[in-house]
């Protein structure tokens, strides 16, 4: 994720980590949501910001890239922490990865498909409905 611009200027946008981090606040401003962000490569840091966060969130976008095939250990710490989640994968370009091949998809309440800079927003969207 933090090489997320490599890739996009590869592909001819310009999408970054940060961008997408202030596009998601900017949208949830005036929808009453406290939105926490994180972004780590370091699956005990996942684990960790799932559990801390298990009694104050209602609910969780999760991203897992590379994770999707095999962290099982954070697939322990969402069911545990029984977090409404929904999954993000991308595609275009940014590392398609198939909902049928993600250990998560079964434990998610929705997988949404797309590019990084609109996934978010409609994960946040379906998430907001939810409530």
């Amino acid at each position: 994720m933090n090489l997320l611009g490599s890739i996009s200027a590869q592909n001819g946008q310009r999408v970054t980590l940060d961008k997408i981090d202030t596009s998601l606040r900017r949208h949830v401003r005036n929808l009453g949501i406290n939105l926490k962000i994180t972004q780590t490569h370091k699956v005990f840091q996942a684990i960790n910001f799932i559990q801390r966060n298990r009694n104050w969130a209602d609910a969780m976008l999760f991203a897992p890239m590379a994770w999707a095939w095999y962290e099982y250990s954070i697939l322990d710490a969402l069911k545990i922490a029984k977090i409404p989640t929904v999954q993000l994968l991308f595609s275009d370009g940014f590392g398609e990865i198939e909902k049928e091949k993600s250990i998560y998809s079964e434990s998610c309440e929705s997988t949404i498909h797309g590019t990084p800079n609109q996934i978010y927003i409609d994960g946040i969207t379906f998430l907001h409905k939810l409530a």
